[in-house]
């Protein structure tokens, strides 16, 4: 087994999370099989309680694990289903040496952080790898090299490449090359203090993933390999893409695959990046264009949504078309009303939490359902779809969430039974993959063709079943269900033109090659009202 470690040096959201990920798909296309792991310093066990605004989004796994938004973008490039073994904290870290130290499993020691939490480290990464018989662990290590609560980890990876041998473990570190002054000179300094950084640790990189603006100029490649001590092959220009899914193949044209594969003596099983490829000639080439805004609470930070910008991404280039997103903040219908969605081909309100900005959200499904507007909701979006209609087409002026009015007397949407007296909230939503039944005859079974609905869940309330055929009644069809039909989980309007949302969430399994059902769905039914 060998392992490819991942670090990034000067600051912070530099792409190591793409560069990895393009790594990974590199490493794919040569036959190898990889397993791939983010280590996130924080103290945080998971990243289930982090305000989007800190760290972005917040991605499911199907085992339920909540975690950080690169696993994500590993899912999306090398098209695989990851777990929570794959997703290292420090909080977990510390949580597994406590409870040993509690056992009396360290027989007495003194537990200190060389060599047991650097101990315990290793054995994690180890153990993702052998779990699933992985030619390569490739590893990405949070944060920037220096930062007081990276140091552990860092040691720990110097430990493996010392345990296993240094023709078993590459490091790649990702650096900023910036651009400086009138005439444009790229500056090696940063990387230079970066790389020595990361040597006073005992690390000293192989290869170098130098970010900017533009391609390094061949002079500067030559700079940055003598001053880091790195073959100028190892020392990688990537410089700003048009799309994200141009990166591997930038790498790739640089030799980074072949230098890897040389560095750890590993023989190549074939190549093939043809899917790829033609994936990225559909997405660079469509034939028309539409606009879809997103009308959310966090649009200040991108990251927040990032799954379902990639989801559109991966269904513009199956219907061929170019998706352009427009950024709405639900708290601006609030305050200015729905002007600012006229003219859009369709509209998306997708997941949240807490009462800010939702009668926007509402506002803005209200529009789009009078309007004939292709509509689709996601989890908080599926349950304001609800209470919109209970509220506008039922006459229930008081609908409401008892999230954000506990005493409405239209609790159209509820507490989980089993979320009541919960306390924690670390891991204890309805979370992860769950199977759902969806009617033969509904437009979300046929954009799913016949394969199993088993989508991802995060949530706490849900439709109350005491409203369901009062609901139904009056034309909103709940045609997706689970556990037994009593739970609702997708809803269509009858006579609307293209009206669907979700208690799951579809952009968390869409993928450059399948993408998700729904949002393909929105996107074809937005081209054709144009």
């Amino acid at each position: 087994m060998k392992f490819v470690v991942v670090t990034g040096g000067v600051l912070s959201g530099l792409g190591k999370g793409i560069s990895t990920s393009s790594i990974g798909v590199l490493l794919k296309s040569r036959g190898l099989n990889i397993s791939p792991v983010k280590i996130d310093p924080y103290l945080n066990v998971d990243a289930g309680t982090m305000n989007p605004y800190q760290h972005g989004e917040v991605f499911v796994l199907d085992d339920g694990a909540e975690v950080d938004l690169d696993l994500g973008n590993y899912e999306r490039f090398l098209d695989m289903n990851l777990t929570g073994e794959h997703n290292i904290t420090t909080g977990k870290v510390y949580r597994a040496v406590i409870e040993k130290e509690r056992r009396g499993d360290y027989l007495g020691k003194t537990v200190q952080i060389i060599p047991h939490v650097t101990d315990q480290i290793k054995e994690m990464v180890r153990a993702v790898g052998s779990k699933e018989k992985a030619d390569i662990v490739l590893i990405e290590v949070g944060g920037t090299v220096g930062d007081i609560e990276g140091m552990p980890f860092v040691e720990a990876l110097r430990q493996l490449a010392l345990e296993e041998g240094k023709e078993n473990v590459l490091f790649v570190h990702t650096t900023l090359v910036p651009i400086m002054g009138a005439v444009g000179e790229q500056k090696t300094k940063p990387t230079q203090q970066s790389v020595r950084e990361l040597r006073s640790m005992g690390v000293q990189p192989s290869a170098i993933i130098a970010r900017g603006e533009r391609s390094l100029e061949p002079e500067i490649k030559q700079k940055i390999a003598f001053f880091c001590d790195v073959p100028v092959e190892g020392v990688i220009s990537a410089p700003d893409a048009t799309t994200i899914y141009d990166v591997p193949l930038i790498f790739d044209g640089q030799g980074l695959t072949d230098y890897i594969l040389e560095r750890l003596h590993l023989q190549p099983k074939g190549e093939d990046l043809k899917e790829w490829r033609a994936y990225l000639e559909r997405l660079k080439n469509p034939k028309g264009e539409v606009t879809i805004a997103l009308v959310g609470k966090y649009t200040h930070l991108k990251d927040s949504y990032i799954s379902h910008i990639e989801a559109f991404h991966h269904a513009a280039a199956a219907a061929g078309v170019h998706v352009t997103i427009k950024w709405v903040e639900s708290m601006d219908i609030e305050k200015r009303g729905t002007s600012m969605l006229e003219g859009v081909g369709g509209i998306l309100v997708p997941g949240g939490f807490g009462d800010r900005g939702i009668e926007g959200k509402i506002k803005a499904i209200e529009f789009a359902r009078e309007n004939e507007i292709p509509f689709q909701g996601v989890c908080l979006g599926f349950q304001l779809a609800t209470v919109e209609f209970a509220r506008h087409a039922l006459g229930f002026d008081d609908a409401n969430s008892t999230e954000f009015n506990p005493k409405t007397k239209a609790p159209v949407i509820d507490l989980l039974p089993e979320q009541r007296g919960v306390k924690s909230m670390g891991a204890t939503m309805r979370l992860g993959a769950h199977l759902v039944d969806v009617d033969a005859d509904s437009k979300t079974a046929k954009l799913y063709a016949e394969e199993p609905v088993k989508e991802r869940h995060r949530h706490r309330y849900e439709v109350n079943p005491e409203y369901i055929a009062k609901l139904e009644a009056a034309g909103l069809r709940y045609v997706g269900r689970s556990d037994g039909a009593r739970r609702m989980e997708v809803l269509e309007l009858r006579g609307h033109p293209y009206f669907v949302a979700s208690q799951f969430h579809p952009e968390l399994k869409s993928r450059p090659l399948r993408p998700s059902p729904l949002h393909l769905g929105l996107v074809q039914a937005a081209a054709k009202s144009k």
